[in-house]
């Protein structure tokens, strides 16, 4: 794990999803296969090396814990005011700091473990309103999680 500083919010346009973390492991692997059998990407404002994200937002307990519902979108970054396609939504992960966390280039497998592993830890000091997996067309895999502001 290493911090960062996300300088600037990142705009996404995709597809959305309504979960918890109840229903993960059975809801999202649906969602992913649904990002690809309507081409999501294809839909969108072409880009100039193709970058997913998955931005996990719109918590029940924004500010406070990723228990309850939250929104999973998946798609593409697109600035801020680009026309949505019919039946996407946008998603913003606002400039913050954050925990990244890799995840071996190309094993989309082991993502999900790695969730699992963030969401046991107890040394982050987490925002609950924007994290997000992001996907590099050189297979790069990384996932960010918001952190409040450090004190001192």
């Amino acid at each position: 794990m290493r911090i960062v500083h996300q300088e600037q919010a990142i705009h996404v346009i995709g597809i959305e999803l309504r979960t918890s973390n109840d229903e993960a492991f059975r809801s999202i692997p649906q969602h992913w296969e649904r990002f690809s059998r309507e081409r999501v990407l294809e839909q969108l404002p072409p880009q100039p090396a193709p970058e997913v994200y998955a931005v996990y937002t719109h918590f029940e307990n924004a500010g406070r814990d990723n228990r309850g519902v939250y929104s999973l979108v998946i798609g593409a970054p697109a600035a801020p005011g680009t026309p949505l396609p019919p039946g996407m939504v946008r998603a913003v992960a606002p400039a913050s700091r954050c925990a990244a966390f890799d995840v071996p280039a190309g094993r989309h497998d082991l993502v999900g473990a790695a969730w699992q592993e963030i969401w046991a830890r107890t040394d982050l000091d987490r925002t609950f309103v924007a994290d997000y997996e992001h996907y590099r067309p050189d297979g790069g895999i990384e996932i960010l999680v918001g952190l409040r502001e450090a004190r001192g």
